[in-house]
């Protein structure tokens, strides 16, 4: 039964990703940072139970990364949509995902298979969107939270998103280059 634990965690992450959208578009920002907070607390427990329980997934493999960029979609959408960040974040932050998927997509058709993983840049990267809507929400909650932490944290995200983005580009690029060569 404690197989389906990690899984479970995943699952109730993206579940989550519906009532933060909500409590942000309704202006309940401590809520709603009680609710992203307990989402982050899935995304930590859930790995960490799969390396303890041993209890590895390629549905878990697939749904983890899927979980974390709905909610991380979704948030920065719904944080735009109040005007607590300027909607130029949220599109930065959705397009390189969509250059991802769609360069993983075209690989894989005109490629062929491939083993995805994370980078360590991406994974900064994900921190980095993270912290920064913790930080957004923060200030909502806590004034005392400078403003101008709201525009360092943008600064950070557009930059490791272009930075991340780039290294996906610029490594698959350079696999697809390699497999050709291999094929001829």
């Amino acid at each position: 039964m404690l197989q389906y634990l990690p899984n479970s965690l995943t699952i109730l992450r993206l579940l989550l990703t519906l009532p933060l959208g909500f409590l942000i578009l309704e202006e309940n920002y401590a809520l709603a940072l009680a609710v992203g907070f307990l989402a982050g607390l899935t995304d930590l427990l859930d790995g960490f139970f799969a390396r303890w329980l041993q209890a590895h997934s390629s549905f878990g493999a697939a749904l983890d990364p899927i979980a974390d960029k709905t909610l991380i979609t979704v948030t920065f959408v719904c944080l735009a949509q109040v005007e607590l960040i300027p909607w130029y974040l949220a599109i930065a932050v959705i397009t390189r995902d969509l250059i991802i998927v769609i360069g993983a997509s075209c690989y894989y058709k005109f490629i062929g298979a491939f083993e995805f993983s994370a980078t360590n840049l991406s994974k900064s990267n994900m921190l980095v969107q993270i912290c920064f809507c913790v930080l957004v929400l923060l200030h909502q909650v806590l004034p005392a939270v400078p403003q101008e932490s709201i525009l360092i944290g943008s600064v950070a995200v557009l930059f490791i998103a272009a930075a991340s983005g780039f290294d996906y580009v610029m490594s698959w690029t350079i696999k697809a280059i390699q497999s050709q060569k291999k094929s001829k």
